[in-house]
């Protein structure tokens, strides 16, 4: 597998912790050529000096990717450092807590700046890049992009419109050799959590939920590399997440019932 990937120039947003710098470490590992962005520069220098002192090639360059300037900015410095782009990786999201009529709709706005127009940014750039090396384009969404879910308005919309966005780049180019994929990795070990806004914006702190038995980010990047190689369109990484997407089809208010009881069950849960 290391042969496969030699040399090929991964991006990953959202690097600089969770499910982004576990994808980053990953492809390291198989001596791609990685580059980090995030907000973080800090948390990115540690992680691109640890791959790199390891043998890895990594560079971070600071990203912001609700501005669009910022993943323009991205693409530029990536092709400047190694003149090509075979897959990017658009994992930077925040997510959300908090019932609608609560909720500022400043906060719906961050979330799909963040989570839509992030990977409507970097995909935009990266793109022309993207299909010169026939390569992949994966969006980490969540099982909150194929059945909304209470208490998350804005989280579900934003996943809702990424799939949309990237089902929709897949067709256009059936005929270029490039390759979507859309990974869904249900609750992960992370700090989505910690970090969702709350109705006014501010940020959560804790997980409402025990997280002892979630998957790790390792896994969901093990699946990002295995969703290449075997040129998955949707990958769902857990069993709620597959059932989910079965049954919204033929029993879709099970459904609903059974995320109103689930999310219900959260301490301080917004949904009643």
């Amino acid at each position: 597998m290391k042969d496969r990937f030699k040399d090929k120039v991964v991006i990953v947003t959202g690097a600089s912790s969770g499910i982004g710098e576990a994808i980053a470490r990953k492809f390291a590992k198989l001596n791609c050529r990685v580059v980090l962005a995030a907000r973080s520069v800090e948390r990115m220098s540690k992680i691109a000096g640890e791959i790199n002192l390891s043998g890895g090639t990594a560079i971070f360059i600071r990203t912001d990717v609700s501005i669009e300037e910022d993943c323009r900015n991205l693409i530029e410095k990536t092709i400047s450092s190694f003149g090509r782009i075979d897959i990017l990786v658009n994992n930077a999201g925040i997510s959300m807590r908090a019932g609608f009529p609560a909720v500022e709709l400043s906060v719906l706005k961050r979330l799909m700046d963040v989570n839509f127009w992030g990977t409507v940014y970097c995909t935009k750039y990266a793109l022309p890049w993207l299909l010169d090396a026939k390569g992949s384009l994966i969006g980490i969404t969540s099982v909150a992009g194929f059945h909304g879910l209470p208490g998350r308005t804005g989280y579900s919309a934003s996943k809702f419109a990424v799939h949309g966005f990237l089902e929709t780049i897949r067709i256009e180019n059936l005929k270029k050799g490039l390759h979507v994929m859309i990974i869904a990795p249900g609750f992960t070990r992370s700090e989505i959590r910690k970090h969702a806004l709350l109705a006014d914006g501010s940020e959560q702190g804790e997980s409402p939920r025990n997280e002892a038995g979630m998957n790790t980010p390792e896994y969901v990047a093990k699946w990002v590399v295995k969703g290449i190689i075997l040129k998955k369109r949707n990958k769902l990484l857990t069993w709620e997440a597959r059932f989910t997407a079965l049954f919204q089809r033929i029993l879709p208010t099970v459904v609903d019932w059974a995320y109103y009881k689930e999310m219900s069950r959260e301490p301080d849960s917004p949904v009643k």
